[in-house]
């Protein structure tokens, strides 16, 4: 109990001190994390992160803060329980703190993906529209981006289509260039109908234009129904996977606490209940990665 309240008053102090004006530890401890991103993050990461914080996505600082709090209170309850030792459960506390940037990782990419995917939707949408007006390929995507719709980088990448086609007198190497680059299944379909309609020669194509545009809102129908399904599926997992780490209570209703102290002694039951913490940990990562990768593709 006395360990409890050391680190109950440790946490209060910390987030008196962060609330309060005098702010210079957080400042400090703040721009040597920001050092280290800029080495060491992966550039497309940065990327991400930065148009997350444009959407306003991004957590406040307040919001990191109660993550941490949360994280290491949790893990420090965990180890503690476990294995009756403060050095463990701080040892727990820290290393849990320490995949926050992982899981923001994790909800950046997710967060990024579900942008990204809205912005090809409203591309193909428009550019579809806007042809029924032209009849012109390239001077749909010049529409488009006049209608200020689209936002980057779909929109810089769109610019770069028109660039090309331009260029080479030619709409080939812009779609080659925008299939690579957005691989969805409807951006796909909808270049190898221009494609066709471009090489061909134009046609009445109204009906099947606006057979896609239907396909296209079943699609995105299916991909925000999965993306409801994922946000309730995911809920339940975080109850279900941190429930799992009770099951010592009921070990040491069954074995009585002392019983359990006095087993937990051995360098081998040691060793398990690391082992046990460890597995249901990696279950709870994966879990989370599951969650946050492939929202809003085809």
């Amino acid at each position: 109990m006395l360990e409890f309240i050391i680190i109950g008053v440790i946490l209060i102090f910390i987030m008196a001190y962060r609330s309060s004006n005098g702010e210079g530890v957080y400042n400090f401890a703040k721009k040597q994390a920001t050092v280290v991103y800029d080495k060491y993050a992966p550039y497309t990461y940065k990327v991400m992160r930065e148009k997350i914080k444009d959407l306003g996505l991004e957590f406040t600082p307040r919001q990191y803060a109660i993550q941490i709090v949360i994280f290491a209170g949790l893990a420090g309850a965990i180890g503690y329980l476990y294995f009756y030792n403060l050095v463990v459960a701080i040892i727990y506390a820290v290393i849990a703190v320490s995949t926050i940037p992982y899981i923001t990782y994790l909800r950046c990419k997710r967060q990024y993906s579900e942008f990204i995917f809205e912005q090809v939707q409203v591309y193909t949408t428009n550019t579809i529209m806007e042809f029924n007006t032209t009849k012109a390929f390239v001077k749909s995507l010049e529409g488009v981006v006049e209608s200020g719709v689209l936002e980057d980088p779909v929109l810089s990448d769109v610019k770069t289509m028109i660039s090309l086609s331009y260029e080479n007198g030619d709409v080939t190497d812009s779609i080659r260039y925008m299939d690579s680059k957005y691989p969805y299944y409807m951006v796909k379909n909808m270049h190898q109908l221009f494609l066709q309609v471009t090489k061909e020669g134009s046609k009445n194509t109204d009906e099947t234009f606006e057979n896609m545009l239907s396909d296209i809102d079943i699609l995105v129908e299916g991909v925000y129904r999965d993306r409801s399904d994922r946000k309730r599926f995911h809920k339940q997992f975080l109850i279900f996977g941190v429930s799992l780490y009770s099951l010592i209570m009921l070990i040491q209703l069954i074995l009585g606490v002392d019983s359990y102290v006095e087993m937990i002694d051995g360098l081998l039951m040691k060793i398990l209940v690391h082992g046990v913490v460890l597995i249901n940990s990696i279950f709870l990562l994966k879990g989370e990665k599951y969650y946050n990768e492939n929202v809003g593709a085809e």
